[in-house]
Parts: C-alpha cells; structure tokens; sequence
C-alpha cells in the first residue's frame, strides 16, 4: 500500500527514521511522496533516490559522524578559534561535509537535482531568516530567480540541516529577475537555516494532497528527547544555545499531541542530543532498532479505515 512520509527533525537522532523506514517497507508498504526537516529531509531524500531502509543501516554503519564537525585550523584554536569563526561565518561549523556526504550519496543512485527524482516527489522544509517566512522546497527556490527542477537536492539538505549557530547558514543569491531595482548589493543575498526553527514536523505539508488523491500520510517522530534541563545563561553564547536548544527540542509538540497522535509513529530516542556527533556504533544501532522496533508495533495495529475516520474527526473537523 502507498503512503507519505513525513519525518521529524532531531540531528543524529535521525538514524532512529532510517529503522522506522525498514520496517515500514518490509511491512508492504511504499513511499508515494516525502516530506522532511532537518535529519528528517536526509531520509526523506534518500528514500526519494531509491534506497531502501537496509542501505541507510549500512551507510550508517560505514559512516563517521564526527567527521561532518569540519573548520579551518585557522578557526580551531581552543576557545578563541569558535568565536571567532562564530563571529566571521555565523557557526561553529560548516556544513559543506554534511552536504558533500549527501550529494555522494545521492549521486550513486544517479540523482542530482530534483529533476532526478522521478518516481518519488519530495518536500524539503527550510527556513529563510533574511526574509522571516518558512521554505517548501524545491518550489519555494523559485522565488529567488532559481529553477526548482535544477536545484540540487544535497543543497536543499544542507539548508533544512543548518542548526542555527552550530553549523553555517546557507547564503543564496537572487537572480536579477527576482531582485528590485530598490535592493542594495546586500539586499540580493538571503540566509536559509533548520527548518526546525518553524516546522520541525511538518505533517501539514501534505494535507490537500490526501484530501484530493486519499494517500495516507505517516508523520514519523522521535521522543524520548533529552530529559529537559535547567539552562544557565552566563552570557550571548550559552543564552543562544539555550535558545534554540528548547526551540528545536519543543516546536510543534503541542499540535502533534493533540492533533495527530493518529497519524504519527513515535520513535524513541533514547536520551540523544541533537548535536551528538560522535555517537559509538553500539548506540547509532540502537537507535535504529528503536526506530524498526516502534514502526513495526505502529503497522500492526494500523487500518485505513481507523485513518480515515480519525482524519476526519481530528484534521477536517479542526
């Protein structure tokens, strides 16, 4: 049976999405579409180029987290060096690894841009903090002058994965058509980050599609989060860390609780930060078999018909 997927952004918590996806398929049932935030649009990306949830497993396993934590020496100098190259590149690191990694990855199922993916359509949520508004890319790059179709898709990840302050922003130039002739030289340039910072759940992105075609749409979400701590602000860097830490870790709680408790498999996390990157293989498979464990009991239990009537209890009626 065909479905959308939608998942849930939380950093190296991601690996979790790639269990879930195995046990989703290897219960008979196929991605029509895709949508996702942050590591949420990693799977979601990868799934749309075709690889099934036991090549994520094995990438997972062939794969160094810590080696996506990329700065120049010049940056790396205890204590001075990150704020320093906070202050010049506004992040800690870059994500020009991350992105790297992803487009290798992509490439060897033959996919570039979005113009690639043939078979499955996907949704990747970024936030333009330039502008102040919320990205569903590709069709949103439009607005700057950019042809959706041939945008990479690696890009796009970057964007969506861009945790405000710990990796770089991704900054985009305006084509001509898309500036004014009242726009400055610094006018033409916008910043995209996370789009954790405005959906990090973005189980909306495909509601008018089930109301005119009926494919259900499965959020899949990762709780269990890190238990929530008291933040001691001493001063502009742990306050901004403070920040959007508890952004990040509680955007859209309430509305998925309430809402689409349904329609959501939640996947623990089993107490991971978002920015742990030098997670041990003992605990990245953990993390998977969580995920294979929680959408494999979600299926069981699943019914079309129990969809439909809760979709129109609790989404239509709203």
């Amino acid at each position: 049976m065909k479905i959308n997927g939608v998942f849930e952004g939380g950093g190296v918590k991601g690996i979790a999405l790639a269990g879930a996806v195995s046990a989703a398929m290897d219960q008979g049932y196929e991605f029509d579409k895709v949508a996702g935030t942050s590591s949420g649009s990693i799977v979601a990306a990868f799934l749309a180029a075709g690889y099934k949830g036991e090549e994520m497993r094995n990438m997972i396993l062939q794969t160094p987290f810590s080696m996506f934590l990329q700065r120049s020496w010049i940056f790396d100098t205890k204590t001075v060096g990150p704020i320093v190259r906070l202050l010049f590149k506004k992040g800690l690191y870059s994500g020009e690894a991350l992105e790297n990694w992803v487009y290798q990855k992509l490439l060897a199922k033959g996919i570039r841009t979005f113009g690639d993916l043939k078979h499955v359509p996907i949704k990747i949520i970024a936030s333009d903090i330039s502008q102040g508004k919320l990205l569903v890319l590709p069709d949103d790059i439009a607005q700057y002058g950019i042809d959706p179709l041939k945008f990479s898709v690696a890009k796009a990840v970057r964007m969506s994965t861009s945790i405000p302050y710990f990796f770089d922003p991704v900054m985009i130039r305006k084509a001509p058509q898309a500036t004014d002739s009242r726009d400055s030289f610094r006018d033409e340039f916008v910043y995209i980050v996370d789009g954790g910072l405005l959906s990090n759940f973005p189980l909306w992105v495909f509601d008018e599609d089930h109301e005119r075609c009926g494919t259900p749409a499965i959020g899949f979400q990762l709780v269990g989060k890190v238990e929530t701590k008291t933040h001691h602000i001493k001063g502009p860097f742990s306050m901004l860390e403070a920040l959007f830490g508890t952004m990040l870790n509680a955007h859209d709680e309430r509305y998925i609780e309430k809402r689409n408790i349904f329609r959501t498999v939640k996947i623990p996390a089993i107490g991971v930060s978002n920015t742990e990157f030098n997670l041990s293989k003992e605990k990245s498979l953990e993390l998977y078999d969580q995920g294979y464990k929680a959408s494999e009991i979600y299926f069981k239990r699943w019914t079309v018909q129990m969809y439909e009537d809760n979709y129109e209890k609790f989404v239509i009626r709203k």
